[in-house]
């Protein structure tokens, strides 16, 4: 499932229900991503995040297919924030539900990696009085490469 939102999410109930939808899973893995307080070594006041309606759904969508083909898992639940957030709130959160964990902890990683990287979203950050448009930092390229070399 994906979910795209402006709305605030509490990743505590997405997890309880997404265990719940998860039935005879062995493993559930979530990740949380939330908006970093500090950024450069400047505090961060907001974060401001625009989607292309459609397109960036059904990019998803096929990278979760993707995930779904390469590993062993039951369910997926990806949550995706776009608007104005403040530090410290939820801005993405991947479940991944499966038999065995490694399946679980393998299709997590692959869908955040490729939502860090390749996903139709874009990121303004505010710091003070001045705003910047983030792009993913070359660690984070590294990270998504090991998943197209065969691992």
């Amino acid at each position: 499932m994906i979910k795209i939102t402006d709305k605030p999410f509490d990743p505590g109930a997405e997890v309880a229900n997404f265990e719940r939808a998860a039935k005879g899973a062995g493993a559930v893995v979530s990740f949380l991503g939330k908006v970093r307080e500090e950024a450069n070594s400047e505090k961060v006041t907001s974060l401001f995040l625009e989607h292309y309606p459609g397109v960036t759904e059904n990019s998803i969508a096929k990278i979760e297919t993707a995930a779904q083909k390469r590993w062993a898992i039951k369910n997926t639940l990806i949550i995706h924030r776009v608007g104005a957030l403040t530090p410290g709130e939820p801005i993405v959160m991947v479940c991944v539900a499966s038999a065995h964990r490694r399946d679980a902890f393998e299709a997590a990683d692959f869908l955040m990696d490729y939502l860090k990287t390749e996903a139709m979203f874009w990121k303004k950050e505010i710091r003070g009085a001045s705003e910047a448009w983030i792009e993913p930092r070359d660690e984070d390229y590294k990270d998504a490469q090991r998943w197209r070399e065969g691992n």
